[in-house]
């Protein structure tokens, strides 16, 4: 009962409005493989706002989005508030003017909304939740899992036949990337930016290696040494201290691991923060992880390393992972979802109460909040009037 089949779809859609576009959004998406061409000439055209005309027959992605709100499934997200305002807005009808409403209308959308960023932050308590950050490490934790012979995920492919060849994108998503620990090691240092946030202003053109399995193997070890110490500093209190006194300081001691381990809010990376630094880079776009809201966060510079090797030295930019497209983003975030349901249903004898997840159902990360965005009906609030005549349609049909 506990088996899934996964299919995974590339819609490309094509607004027929006037709208504004970003350089820096485009390069990412230029660098990561998206044709334009292909948009412009072939991209399914959809309209934003309230519905025009006859929605069953003239707007095909519209009608498509109301057979997922009647399909009533948990829909799953990673960082996923401004996916949600831009369904709402493109494919849905006007947003509301207030958030009350708009969670309120979401709550009738959909039975369960789950966001893999604070699942991965809240949850698994990952240093960082980037994307694919969270879906290797995913990956890391579930090999291990593997390999002492517990539960964990296994996952196959579908063989499809050759007459469908054509309109499927095959994407390496191995364990490790091909030039991890090739030559018995990578002495290229890892942007510290890129590790922080999944996101780096250069590009790739960042003579820093965006290596993802390099990260987690630094944080990894990061976490060991600091896991030793820890261990260390209160062996030697435990040894030398009078009994009473080396219980408070234990004690005292131990609030200072909560804080250090982010038990009382997410862990964070600390590496590449400026000491005043309130700035929070935030992940807008389904397929642009780590792309910052604000241009001006690019005045936040990573500390470069004093044996920082040139370009020139590494022969050919580091590994830039290249992996971001609508689905195999898609396909990561339902592999890290899979992953935490599979460890709390492990630590829950009433594995069949619903809802999954019970600690992150209906919560949206929120970028430098340590609490989430709930998405309940308020008391206070009503539903819009579109989205009460779209459930209408959506139920009549």
């Amino acid at each position: 009962e506990n088996t899934y089949l996964c299919q995974i779809y590339n819609l490309t859609l094509l607004c027929m409005e006037d709208y504004i576009v970003e350089p820096q959004s485009v390069q990412f998406l230029v660098q990561h493989g998206f044709d334009f061409n292909k948009q412009y000439s072939q991209g399914i055209p959809y309209h934003k706002g309230n519905d025009k005309g006859n929605e069953n027959q003239s707007q095909r992605v519209r009608t498509f989005f109301l057979e997922l709100i009647r399909a009533k499934k948990p829909l799953i997200l990673h960082n996923g508030l401004i996916d949600l305002v831009f369904l709402y807005q493109c494919f849905y009808a006007h947003l509301p003017d207030n958030l009350g409403t708009f969670t309120a209308d979401l709550s009738e959308m959909f039975p369960a909304i789950y966001d893999t960023k604070y699942a991965s932050e809240f949850e698994t308590r990952f240093v960082a939740s980037y994307l694919e950050y969270a879906y290797k490490k995913c990956k890391r934790e579930n090999c291990k899992l593997k390999d002492s012979s517990s539960q964990h995920l296994t996952v196959e492919f579908c063989n499809y036949p050759a007459n469908m060849s054509r309109y499927i994108d095959y994407r390496h998503c191995s364990l490790e990337e091909e030039s991890h620990n090739v030559g018995g090691g990578n002495k290229v240092p890892v942007c510290e930016k890129f590790s922080a946030y999944g996101w780096c202003p250069k590009g790739v053109k960042c003579p820093q290696s965006h290596n993802i399995d390099l990260i987690i193997d630094e944080d990894d070890k990061l976490w060991e040494e600091k896991r030793k110490k820890r261990k260390h500093k209160w062996k030697r209190r435990k040894n030398t201290e009078e009994p009473a006194k080396a219980f408070e300081q234990e004690s005292s001691g131990k609030e200072t691991e909560l804080a250090q381990n982010g038990e009382e809010g997410p862990p964070r990376k600390q590496s590449c923060y400026e000491p005043a630094a309130a700035m929070e880079l935030a992940e807008i776009t389904p397929n642009a992880e780590g792309k910052p809201l604000e241009e001006n966060s690019n005045d936040m510079e990573p500390k470069v390393s004093s044996d920082t090797k040139k370009e020139k030295e590494t022969h050919g930019p580091p590994s830039q992972g290249g992996t971001h497209r609508a689905g195999f983003d898609a396909f990561m975030t339902g592999y890290i979802m899979a992953y935490v349901w599979m460890l709390k249903k492990g630590k829950n004898t009433d594995a069949g109460a619903r809802p999954w997840l019970p600690d992150c159902h209906n919560k949206l990360y929120l970028s430098g909040k340590s609490v989430p965005l709930q998405i309940v009906k308020s008391l206070f609030s009503k539903s819009s009037k579109a989205h009460s005549q779209k459930i209408k349609l959506a139920w009549a049909s």
